[in-house]
């Protein structure tokens, strides 16, 4: 499926047309009814707080299955859709759209919808919900704190304006402020510089770019590069990082390594990889033995290779030492070798750098400090997720690192349905000492991994968290359904319901029996009392 196809006719696009039933048929199936103008919604109540993609899902869960949100967002309005919001104009989505299926109405027309379509389908799902009449815009959330009664959760101090919320999902994304590093020299360069997210507007063509980094955002700068006719573009990159194809096969079956770690198996991959895709250029692929493919996020495009065999991008190993007039000075290093090590001395002349250096990652230090201090503080909570202390919090997408799948696909439902359960059910509500034993299990499954036991993992083995998660405890069996396609969440409730008034009742009961008890001991002891008194009197 191309950039440029359209569904027009099933015999021309039979591969497009089959994923435009699906999703009408997802649509159909799974996606919660939106609320009407006058419906009230009920308990929990849930704060979420970001109105990226991650947050307007989560909220337009919450209100479908009627409960009631508020969603607190840092910008205005024009903000809704985050980093979406802010990416320049040639970017695009990298992994296929049916890897980012982040709401069941999700309706793309094309396998690899640019900024404009994604913007498009987050702000249609947001009016759907009618979410935009629960949005406040401009409120950066600066503090969540628990009433030490009721247990309920203020934000911002101010429960006068907000009132009390029973849960809150945290969706501020890993993507903030640009990330522009200070390097020697800037400030003589004759040329531009800008930020990898700041090219909208600025004009490369027959110029040479010198792109600093070698992430995703560098493989959008080498796409806008390309696209606004750059002369030569070179690549400035500390270490290499595996390229994999633009392909939802390859990406998938990637993703279905459940391990989420480096195993004796994953050379593998990396064999054909280097073979099938890289080819000629396996020089700029991770040597062996040294970074595994499951460590990092892979980049994902295709087309990035063919610029670099056609010559127009240069792909260099280097270290950055500073800025001249004309360009940059780096110190290349051979294959194989760390960042910093002996290389060669060489300056990359051009008239534009752009510092694909990625952005700052959003802080959660609103939340109460015990979540992020100790042993137990992002990434290492309860399904990555859930803070231990603190069941009724839900960190969506924010505490991710690395991975193989996607940020923004159907595990978000899932994550919210979750917190739904255990804010309705209090049986199904995972205990602090039992999260913890999770996150410890989960460590020592993936103790021989090189990187830490949630700074990676693959869709697959996110798959089997939820199911373990919902399996370990038969209260939650009832509500498996719901938690994983949203449906049936009427049959769970009547059962907690049945459940509430059964331990009402036993608890009554209880009572009654004591007190029968204690009024029985008590008539023995008046009868002792009695006979003693008679005795002392004969």
């Amino acid at each position: 499926m191309t950039l440029e196809s359209r569904v027009q006719n099933p015999i021309l696009h039979p591969l497009l047309f089959i994923f435009q039933v699906i999703q009408f048929v997802l649509n159909k199936l799974l996606s919660p009814t939106p609320p009407s103008p006058k419906a009230r919604l009920g308990r929990p109540r849930i704060a979420v707080i970001g109105g990226g993609i991650t947050g307007v899902t989560s909220a337009a869960h919450c209100v479908g299955h009627g409960c009631d949100v508020r969603i607190f967002e840092a910008g205005k309005e024009e903000n809704i859709g985050g980093i979406w919001s802010r990416v320049n104009n040639t970017s695009g989505l990298q992994i296929h759209s049916l890897m980012y299926r982040f709401h069941p109405s999700v309706n793309w027309k094309q396998g690899y919808p640019d900024k404009q379509q994604i913007l498009s389908q987050v702000r249609e799902l947001w009016k759907r919900y009618r979410l935009d009449e629960r949005t406040v815009f401009e409120t950066p959330v600066t503090s969540a704190r628990q009433h030490p009664e009721t247990k309920k959760w203020i934000i911002n101090n101010d429960a006068e304006t907000y009132g009390q919320f029973d849960g809150i999902i945290c969706a501020v994304g890993t993507c903030g402020r640009p990330k522009i590093p200070h390097i020697p020299g800037m400030d003589s360069f004759q040329g531009e510089i800008h930020h990898s997210s700041q090219l909208t507007g600025k004009a490369a063509k027959g110029k040479t770019v010198i792109i600093i980094g070698g992430g995703a955002s560098a493989v959008e700068s080498i796409e806008y590069a390309v696209e606004e006719g750059a002369a030569q573009v070179y690549v400035l990159a500390r270490s290499e990082k595996w390229i994999i194809p633009r392909n939802p096969v390859v990406d998938m079956l990637l993703a279905l390594n459940i391990f989420g770690q480096e195993t004796r198996f994953s050379w593998i991959p990396e064999f054909f990889l280097r073979k099938l895709f890289y080819r000629e250029l396996e020089d700029i692929a991770p040597p062996s033995g040294k970074k595994g493919l499951f460590t990092d996020t892979p980049m994902v495009n295709s087309e990035v290779m063919n610029q670099i065999r056609s010559g127009k991008v240069k792909w260099l190993r280097c270290d950055i030492e500073g800025f001249t007039e004309n360009g940059v000075t780096v110190n290349r290093r051979e294959k194989g070798t760390n960042p910093k090590d002996a290389g060669q001395t060489e300056e990359i002349k051009g008239d534009m750098v752009i510092m694909a250096t990625g952005f700052q990652r959003p802080k959660l230090d609103f939340l109460p400090k015990e979540c992020l201090e100790g042993d137990y503080k992002p990434p290492n909570w309860y399904l990555q997720t859930f803070p231990p202390q603190f069941p009724s919090v839900a960190a969506i997408n924010c505490t991710y690192m690395n991975g193989i799948g996607s940020v923004g696909n159907w595990h978000i439902g899932i994550y919210t349905r979750l917190l739904l359960v255990f804010l309705l059910d209090d049986r199904a509500r995972p205990r602090t000492f039992w999260m913890k034993r999770w996150i410890d299990m989960t460590a020592f499954l993936k103790r021989r991994s090189p990187v830490g036991p949630f700074e990676f993992f693959t869709y697959l083995e996110l798959m089997w968290w939820f199911f373990f998660c919902v399996a370990i405890n038969p209260f939650r069996w009832k509500w498996a359904f719901f938690v994983f396609f949203g449906l049936g969440e009427n049959l769970p409730m009547k059962v907690v319901a049945a459940e509430e008034r059964l331990r009402n009742r036993l608890q009554a009961r209880e009572a009654e029996d004591q007190g029968t008890m204690a009024n029985g001991v008590r008539h023995v002891r008046e009868e002792e009392i009695r006979g003693r008194t008679m005795r002392i009197v004969t």
